[in-house]
């Protein structure tokens, strides 16, 4: 689909209802850089793909207001229109307290909820306190909602695991209102989800939206499982639909993606040309053979074991020494939460241990760059590689996969990616791996290394019509197609 159409369905579908999108992470940030303020896009999945749509769709943009320069460009209702240079929506911040950051985000969110629905060996921990923090806060968005659209009519598009109350809340106060929320991680099964000690309030909280949107079918069917053997309701499984206290929710699969286009476009211009060259001249990047790994420093990313498998590969293939790079760029994350701790100084550990053991003279087999870095240098990280491993060890799509295949404009190029990321079940032509084998995954860049160009031209021009059909703009599309299905209300 292209914004054009987007555009024409929203205007049809949702008419001039008030269109709000509500999330935690904010779009854009604003940080003092000196005494300059400059203007930041965050590494988030989430907010990456949501940006274009919001440019086609307008309307106002709910988050927190992260930034320390933030408060300094808003007005007095703290809004902003954006993006600063081009102006298409608006973005509503709302404050949180160190404390509350510190326990409905790093805590609730981040210990319990996001482990929880991870699966991947780390306990999820659930404290009182967080939990009652994370209520605090979903009624603070909820609030900052009602404010923005009084008794009007309206479409709130709620956005991930961090406001699984939000719905609710927003109906307690706003009766003319649809809401839609996509749940952007992984729904794991009811025997992981019943340790929950609150578990009937989110299902409520959820539920009290119409629509609710899940990458995969597996997790619709997961949730409907969980939901049928928590509370007392009606399952209507050959619809997909929950109906509860009279009030009926669809769940729907909405696999999400990026702007394939937008990707594209941008990976053909001059300024990306002269990244790539500044690239490979900082950091001497002009082996043969060149991996990258784009991740939030995060333990269900894989990073570990996708490191221990390079290792593992030059050992079976001492060929390659001098004559291969692994860049893994890596964001950092959550670093006040223990776990992120830990996984921080497992990477730089292995990153140092490798490449002490195999340095010889200018050459290291692993480049860690672990900072903020731009759209621009991310897809120039991307056009330099001859191959990306996608390594999660549980994930509820995995955009990196999507933006790698969008930037490969000369057609080129290999990825790897876990058999356990949502993106595995439409990239069928990529090597796919188990991210838990080392032995796997360093099989896996062997056959990289070696594929022939036809047929990695084969397989990635079948990746890149995929994500070209189904781009971000269908998913917003198909979404709201859904969600117009619903009785509109009546200003």
């Amino acid at each position: 689909m292209i914004k054009e159409e987007l555009q024409g369905l929203v205007r049809n579908k949702l008419k001039d209802y008030p269109f709000v999108v509500v999330s935690n992470r904010e779009p854009y940030i604003h940080s003092w850089v000196g005494e300059e303020i400059k203007c930041l896009r965050p590494a988030s999945g989430l907010t990456m793909a949501l940006d274009p749509v919001m440019q086609v769709c307008g309307g106002t943009w709910i988050a927190h207001g992260s930034g320390d320069a933030d408060p300094d460009v808003v007005d007095k209702e703290g809004k902003i229109q954006v993006p600063v240079e081009a102006p298409r929506y608006t973005l509503r911040r709302l404050w949180l307290s160190k404390d509350e950051e510190a326990g409905y985000y790093d805590g609730f969110s981040n210990q319990a909820l996001w482990p929880l629905c991870h699966i991947v060996y780390v306990k999820p921990i659930f404290r009182q306190k967080d939990w009652d923090t994370y209520k605090e806060v979903n009624r603070r968005f909820a609030d900052a909602v009602h404010a923005e659209i009084g008794d009007k009519a309206a479409f709130v598009f709620i956005q991930d695991y961090h406001l699984a109350l939000l719905s609710r809340m927003i109906k307690e106060r706003c009766l003319n209102v649809i809401t839609a929320q996509f749940w952007h991680i992984p729904w794991p099964n009811y025997e992981a989800f019943r340790i929950c000690p609150w578990k009937e309030e989110i299902l409520e909280g959820l539920l009290a939206n119409d629509l609710i949107g899940f990458h995969t079918l597996y997790h619709c069917n997961n949730f409907l499982e969980t939901v049928d053997r928590v509370l007392e309701c009606r399952i209507e499984r050959e619809k997909y639909a929950i109906v509860r206290g009279g009030h009926g929710t669809s769940v729907r699969a909405f696999p999400i993606s990026v702007d394939f286009a937008g990707i594209s476009d941008r990976a053909s211009r001059e300024e990306v040309a002269g990244e790539m060259a500044r690239l490979r001249h900082e950091y001497n990047l002009r082996q043969e053979f060149i991996g990258v790994g784009i991740d939030r420093v995060d333990y269900t990313k894989g990073i570990p074991e996708r490191l221990k498998a390079i290792d593992l590969f030059l050992s079976r293939n001492p060929q390659y020494e001098g004559r291969f790079t692994f860049v893994q760029a890596a964001e950092p994350s959550r670093v006040h939460v223990e776990e992120y701790k830990k996984i921080n100084e497992e990477v730089d550990e292995l990153v140092e241990e490798i490449n002490w053991r195999r340095w010889r003279s200018r050459w290291k087999p692993i480049l860690y760059i672990k900072e903020h870095l731009s759209p621009v240098t991310l897809i120039a990280l991307e056009r330099l590689a001859n191959f990306c491993i996608v390594s999660p060890l549980h994930d509820g799509m995995n955009l990196v996969a999507k933006e790698f295949v969008s930037s490969r404009i000369d057609g080129d190029g290999v990825l790897i990616l876990s058999r356990f990321a949502g993106a595995a079940r439409e990239f069928t032509d990529a090597l796919l791996i188990n991210p838990y084998s080392v032995d796997d995954i360093a099989q896996a860049i062997d056959v990289a290394v070696n594929m022939p160009e036809e047929e990695r031209q084969k397989r990635m021009s079948l990746m890149r019509g995929i994500v070209q059909e189904n781009d971000i703009y269908s998913w917003a599309g198909n979404i709201i197609c859904e969600i117009a299905k619903f009785r509109l209300p009546v200003s």
